[in-house]
């Protein structure tokens, strides 16, 4: 979308053995004159990270010291596992105006509902000094494809649905996540130096060594898809070469019978 309105985008990298965390001396070396927001994925696609209350609070001190607002990819927002608290940017941003993006498609389990919403949190008014509240209402009403029926529905699903429907959520997402952590550590050649903290993804790191006949986390992928059945992301569309992202929001059965072939896979590719 960046590439299609005519804007550059940059890419910060976020530290795999930390969490995932955001790299904040990369971010700010990518920063200049002509940057006009910054944005965060929280929890995270596909990390699976949950960034904790003082690590977004280096990340938006950055972005005040920098001018930069925050542009708050949350639709996995509150998918957090036990022992994690999820914290939405706006929380915790006072003095930087943040645009929360949400939806009911992940937290409610409904993903062909697409209905979202855009959340301005602004306490000086720079977003309507600059437009942007004014270019967001001309967007809302230029879209034809509106989803009304649902639309009727979300004062409902927001207001009446029970905590203990997203506990059993986050609960059997959770184990699942389990479930591939166990998976990963029985096959040499992966590994997952981050367990996940939320959200329904895990990254798997690939020792390409070990299978040098697949090339690369392409390669990798498309030899899975071609001879398992069983289809990952190649973590070169995250920028991130040998690696590969991982849904694990199925049934353990599913997920167990996935990784058996992942398992019978990696055992006819790895290095004799």
């Amino acid at each position: 979308m960046c590439s299609y309105m005519g804007v550059k985008a940059r890419y910060y990298d976020l530290i795999p053995d930390r969490n995932w965390e955001i790299d904040l001396d990369m971010f700010e070396m990518l920063v200049d004159r002509n940057t006009v927001a910054m944005i965060i994925c929280n929890p995270s696609n596909p990390c699976g990270a949950v960034y904790s209350y003082e690590h977004l609070s280096k990340v938006i001190a950055k972005a005040e010291h920098l001018k930069l607002p925050i542009i708050a990819d949350e639709i996995y927002g509150h998918i957090a596992f036990k022992g994690q608290k999820f914290c939405p940017v706006a929380s915790v941003a006072v003095d930087v105006p943040v645009l929360t993006v949400g939806g009911l498609s992940k937290r409610w389990m409904v993903p062909g509902w697409r209905l979202g919403w855009i959340i301005i949190s602004d306490a000086y008014g720079i977003f309507a000094k600059g437009r942007v509240v004014e270019g967001l209402t001309k967007l809302a009403q230029l879209t034809v494809n509106t989803t009304s029926i649902v639309q009727a529905a979300a004062p409902a699903i927001l207001k009446n649905t029970p905590d203990a429907f997203y506990e059993n959520s986050n609960a059997l997402l959770e184990e699942a996540a389990k479930l591939c952590c166990s998976r990963i550590q029985r096959i040499p050649g992966l590994d997952c130096p981050s367990k996940p903290q939320g959200s329904m993804f895990i990254m798997v790191k690939l020792n390409m060594t070990m299978f040098p006949e697949l090339r690369d986390d392409i390669g990798f992928a498309y030899a899975l898809a071609t001879e398992e059945s069983v289809i990952v992301l190649p973590g070169t569309a995250f920028g991130t070469p040998n690696w590969i992202r991982i849904i694990f929001a199925a049934q353990p059965s599913l997920l167990d019978q996935a990784w058996d072939r992942i398992e019978s896979f990696c055992s006819r590719h790895r290095l004799k």
